[in-house]
């Protein structure tokens, strides 16, 4: 059974940081692309960050370049973003997401809240 759980989101000011975690179970974790993903109200589900599962490539939205990095560990099969400098517009409910690297299919967490305010 495949499972993503998320972890690490909360209420912080603006300027301050959150580390998100994703624990990873049920496929195989080293072989698979992973990345986060974000959905504030009334918006459409975006792509934040990801990494890839050869030569960790990584790539990032527009508006988190320089303040975001996404980052996994294998050995824990868990999957990171360390979000700093976040603003008011950071705040949304935040997914991990999977890629199988041998089948392909798709699997996503149950989210955590993310509300960046004063």
């Amino acid at each position: 059974q495949v499972q993503l759980v998320e972890s690490g989101g909360g209420l912080v000011q603006p300027g301050g940081s959150l580390r998100l975690s994703c624990a990873a179970s049920g496929f195989t974790f080293s072989s698979a692309a992973m990345s986060w993903y974000r959905q504030a109200p009334g918006k459409e589900r975006e792509l934040v960050a990801g990494i890839l599962n050869i030569g960790f490539k990584r790539n990032y939205a527009d508006s988190v370049k320089g303040r975001f990095f996404i980052s996994k560990d294998n050995a824990k099969s868990t999957l990171y973003l360390q979000m700093n400098s976040l603003k008011p517009e950071d705040t949304a409910v935040y997914y991990c997401y999977a890629r199988s690297g041998s089948s392909n299919i798709e699997y996503w967490g149950q989210g955590t809240q993310v509300t960046v305010s004063s």
